[in-house]
């Protein structure tokens, strides 16, 4: 009796070892699996249609489709997450992995010397802007003080197109035609034109602007082209004014601390597949903006090329009276050396 009962003991520890042994290795293997089935939110505020947008798609799926499901990146567009204006915070915070920032918006409230990337007619591309943040020594001291403050990651160039000046007022002949206008103002370094040309000023965030457009409270915006299209604003605006004042990028940013969180391989892939996504994006933005326009004359729209008289008086706002109003801007310094770079 007592060797059955002990016989049965041994089994049952036995059995009991052998239960704890399987059930580590299926905690072990379903926290591996857990790790290696990574979920990141994408925030963006551009409508579906926007070409940020839909290269903000492609990123999310590639990086998703080449992980094997490993890391999901999840893009939410139309501002579902965050504004335009929140997205920075949201970013360093944590509260999304990843987001689309335009940087003319989000980045001079960090570091007010980001604003000479809205410097009209400064920078002759998006290569030469963004070489001067990588490479020069003002640039790239502006370029990590933002991306240390804001806990942030450059993952992929998304650009939103070069600025020009839309109106559903009067055809945008010159400087003059300029005054009275209702013209929306998005970012501080606008405003100097604005005032410039005695135009009357609205801040309005982008999901206002169809609505404002609509009811009359503005007729003006400073917009890249595939905006107006993106936003159906090309509704109201018939009037269109260049030359291109400056190059507005974006980019998809990462919270630093979650992209360090992921697998060595992982990092790789999302930044590979950034740079292969940023460089199609910035190849096609351009001759998305120039089809835009084809499409909205078609549509009855009028396109002005400032020239001769025009442009010069035009140049010489920009000089007398635009550029001293952005002066506090920025440092002299800094502005000196982009334009010193931009020379090169």
């Amino acid at each position: 009796m007592n060797t059955i009962f002990i016989n049965n003991l041994i089994k049952l520890r036995f059995m009991s070892k052998l239960i704890t042994i399987i059930t580590s290795f299926i905690l072990i293997f379903a926290h591996s699996v857990a790790a290696e089935n990574l979920v990141a939110r994408m925030s963006g505020h551009w409508s579906p249609k926007h070409q940020s947008a839909i290269h903000s798609q492609i990123f999310a799926d590639e990086v998703t489709k080449r992980s094997n499901g490993r890391l999901t990146i999840q893009f939410f567009p139309s501002k579902q997450l965050f504004g335009i204006r929140e997205v920075m915070g949201a970013i360093t915070s944590g509260a999304v992995e990843l987001g689309g920032v335009v940087g003319v918006v989000s980045f001079p409230p960090i570091n007010k010397n980001f604003n000479v990337a809205s410097y009209p007619g400064l920078f002759s591309s998006y290569e030469q802007q963004r070489n001067f943040f990588k490479e020069s020594d003002a640039g790239s001291k502006i370029w990590n003080d933002l991306t240390t403050k804001s806990n942030s990651k450059l993952i992929m160039y998304n650009p939103v197109g070069p600025v020009m000046t839309f109106s559903s007022a009067r055809e945008l002949t010159g400087v003059d035609v300029m005054k009275g206008l209702k013209a929306r103002a998005l970012l501080k370094s606008e405003r100097p034109m604005w005032d410039a040309f005695e135009a009357n000023t609205v801040s309005l965030p982008t999901g206002e602007v169809y609505t404002a457009l609509q009811t009359g409270m503005i007729d003006t915006i400073n917009s890249p082209p595939g905006s107006i299209e993106a936003y159906s604003w090309w509704e109201y605006l018939n009037y269109a004014q260049k030359p291109y004042q400056y190059f507005a990028d974006a980019y998809i940013m990462a919270n630093q601390d979650w992209f360090d969180s992921l697998p060595a391989d992982l990092q790789e892939l999302v930044m590979e597949v950034g740079a292969e996504v940023g460089e199609l994006a910035t190849n096609t933005i351009l001759d998305a903006g120039e089809s835009t326009l084809t499409k909205f004359v078609e549509r009855g729209g009028v396109v002005t090329t400032l020239s001769g008289a025009e442009k010069a008086k035009f140049d010489a706002m920009m000089t007398e009276k635009v550029m001293p109003g952005m002066a506090d801007m920025f440092d002299k310094e800094v502005l000196m050396a982009a334009e010193a770079y931009a020379k090169k």
